[in-house]
């Protein structure tokens, strides 16, 4: 093989850029503080971080999703808890409405009583959330569920969202199910007759009983006896229902908080995967980068000595 002063030219500008090239690759190691930068740093690092980055994306999408359940959820139980507390006012107002001693103005004053919190009955049956969407209407969000006669014209989907790769829950009832639906076990007709599911109709029915004089009248009495304890069975029966779903949403919101956690510890796992897959490991950069830099110097050196050189002068 022949050398030539060129080819010696040529070894050195080689080595020099070489050397260049790498230390300025450690300085932009430190610079970002990641030790990939670009698939070509590390192409088996790269295609690894670009799953890994695709599943933090997830479990963050998932994270948001559970944020608005809670939210959602949350808002749901605050309802039924105002509910729950308005069907147990009802109760007592039929339960003294019971008492055969009261005057017809008694009654009368009793279905006021009643009627208001039937309106404010009908009024959480159609809340809506903080951007106006009724929370009890399924996915027919945009109208309130109930009418005025406490008939549902709402969906009849119940509101889900996933909020876990492999979980999907109810997020959101629709009215029916809260204020027109009575449990498997709930207390029956005495004479068989199907008991009575709408709460509002319940209500409904004891409000004309109550309204209707039956002063010295023994058969007025006796049917309005039986409309006031039809609507105590009834209220019973919606109270059950009303607390059921409330025992629903309350798990919903403890599996939340559970799956929050698990999604947490998910993030912590995630990230210190992709640090160990990209980042930086700062005591060896920098001992390279500082070598690199001695060896360049050195390089550097090395060509300006050698700038008036050739192979007649190393010959002599």
């Amino acid at each position: 093989m022949r050398v030539s002063t060129l080819m010696m030219y040529q070894q050195n500008m080689n080595g020099i850029t070489n050397s260049q090239s790498t230390w300025l690759q450690y300085g932009e190691q430190m610079s970002t503080g990641k030790r990939v930068n670009r698939p070509s740093d590390d192409p088996i690092a790269a295609s690894q971080a670009v799953v890994l980055s695709q599943a933090q994306a997830q479990n963050a999408q998932f994270a948001s999703a559970r944020s608005f359940a809670t939210q959602r959820v949350s808002q749901e139980e605050n309802v039924l808890t105002q509910v729950t507390t308005a069907i147990q006012s009802a109760q007592e107002k039929i339960v003294y409405a019971g008492d055969g001693t009261l005057s017809d103005d008694d009654r009368a004053s009793l279905a006021t009583d009643l009627q208001g919190i039937r309106d404010q009955l009908l009024n959480l049956a159609n809340s809506q959330d903080g951007n106006g969407r009724y929370m009890f209407a399924g996915y027919k969000t945009d109208s309130a569920p109930f009418d005025a006669n406490g008939n549902y014209t709402g969906g009849t989907t119940n509101v889900e969202q996933q909020v876990d790769s492999s979980r999907t829950m109810v997020i959101g009832h629709t009215g029916d199910k809260i204020f027109d639906a009575i449990t498997s076990n709930a207390v029956k007709e005495p004479d068989g007759s199907a008991s009575e599911t709408n709460v509002f109709s319940m209500l409904d029915s004891a409000i004309a009983a109550l309204k209707t004089p039956v002063a010295n009248d023994d058969t007025a009495k006796a049917a309005a006896a039986a409309a006031i304890d039809k609507t105590n069975r009834g209220l019973r029966n919606s109270l059950n229902n009303v607390l059921s779903v409330r025992a629903e949403v309350g798990t919903q919101l403890n599996e939340l908080d559970k799956l929050d956690a698990l999604g947490d510890d998910r993030k912590l796992s995630q990230t210190q995967q992709m640090s160990d897959l990209v980042d930086v490991d700062w005591n060896a950069t920098i001992s390279n980068y500082t070598m690199q830099q001695a060896a360049l110097q050195a390089s550097y050196k090395t060509f300006s000595d050698m700038q008036g050189m050739s192979l007649f002068q190393l010959n002599k």
